[in-house]
């Protein structure tokens, strides 16, 4: 907790329900306006992946988590993703924030497989996602 940010215990919770009771494809999490929370802004069971996307701000940071399903010819495989949303576009200071409070979410969050990076859509988008996934199947 470098920031000093807590996490609100729905954001635990919502996670939970994500890896555990299925029954979300996704959740976004961000922080409230005071900066001193964590906090759910929304969790989705939409499985259209550029949906998702769209709920990463151009000009904000963001992380989530994405229960992503891919398949490699053998079979369907799923991987929790937790993504760091921090686009070159949002204010430095957000920036900074959203850097130094991301453990304080992350650690709490046990199963995660995959921790995805990104600056820009492209760092993000379902390719580079499947890339990455596929690479730590083999």
């Amino acid at each position: 907790m470098a920031s000093g940010v807590a996490v609100n215990q729905q954001c635990l919770d919502e996670f939970q329900k994500l890896k555990l009771g299925k029954e979300y494809k996704y959740v976004v999490f961000t922080l409230n306006t005071s900066n001193t929370e964590v906090i759910v802004e929304k969790a989705s069971t939409s499985t259209d992946y550029d949906e998702f996307l769209k709920d990463l701000p151009e000009t904000g940071c963001r992380w989530a988590v994405y229960d992503f399903e891919f398949d490699l010819g053998e079979g369907k495989r799923k991987k929790i993703c937790f993504f760091s949303w921090s686009p070159d576009d949002a204010k430095i200071k957000q920036k900074m924030l959203y850097a130094s409070s991301k453990d304080a979410l992350r650690k709490p969050l046990v199963g995660i497989a995959l921790d995805i990076q990104g600056t820009d859509y492209s760092e993000v988008s379902y390719e580079s996602v499947l890339e990455k996934a596929s690479r730590n199947t083999r």
